[in-house]
């Protein structure tokens, strides 16, 4: 059955209402979306990382408590999540942060590190021998420009035993060390001293491929 005039009307006019319906649930949802655009641009770079970690801390916050609730061990529970792999790496890591090596800078700073590594090795703090040993040297235990304690002390023999054991280590690590060469072996020879050398390293990087035919040429003896 064919619709009236006043039938199709109300039907244009309910599909004309729908259309401004969605237009404006589509702006509306633009308008939100580009003024939540302009407070992520607003946020720091690392955000997103931040906010990462944030949430990490408060599950583990909110599972050690529930743990703890439990009576359990909540790091043995953690580590039975841990794969091998994982747990090698992450002790590794660790180790690299405690005796970080960060190779050589300066000689002051490979001093500062023996000093610590030496320093984390001693063994605990003997306060009964450091009082008889400070009643025994009286002034001298504080030492000063013109003190002399070769005479007044001895080194025991459990001291003697440590130091030769790491001087036995630092020998052993030395053998582990390689030194880098300077230069390569199997490479030609082709200047006199390290000064040359850096002025034909400087050339080359200037004029290398513009005159690669011509020194071929000059090795092979057939330029002209």
């Amino acid at each position: 059955m064919e619709k009236s005039a006043a039938e199709k009307l109300a039907d244009r006019k309910a599909r004309l209402l729908n259309l401004h319906k969605k237009r404006q649930e589509a702006r509306t949802d633009n308008h939100q979306e580009v003024v939540a655009e302009d407070a992520r641009k607003k946020l720091p770079n690392n955000w997103e990382a931040r906010k990462r970690q944030a949430e990490w801390l408060l599950a583990d916050d909110k599972a050690r408590a529930d743990a703890q609730a439990a009576g359990q061990d909540y790091e043995r529970l953690k580590l039975l999540e841990v794969s091998a792999i994982d747990a090698e790496r992450i002790e590794k890591k660790q180790r690299r942060k405690d005796n970080p090596d960060l190779g050589f800078s300066t000689y002051e700073a490979q001093t500062a590190r023996q000093y610590n590594r030496l320093v984390k090795n001693m063994a605990p703090r003997d306060m009964e021998k450091y009082e008889r040993q400070k009643a025994e040297l009286g002034e001298a235990f504080y030492g000063g420009s013109h003190t002399t304690l070769h005479s007044q002390t001895k080194d025991t023999p459990g001291a003697i035993n440590n130091m030769v054991k790491d001087l036995e280590q630092q020998i052993d690590r030395r053998k582990k060390y390689s030194r880098r060469r300077i230069y390569n072996d199997d490479a030609d020879v082709d200047f006199i001293n390290e000064r040359n050398s850096k002025f034909n390293k400087k050339l080359d990087r200037f004029y290398g491929e513009h005159t690669a035919e011509i020194k071929q040429n000059l090795e092979r003896g057939t330029a002209i």
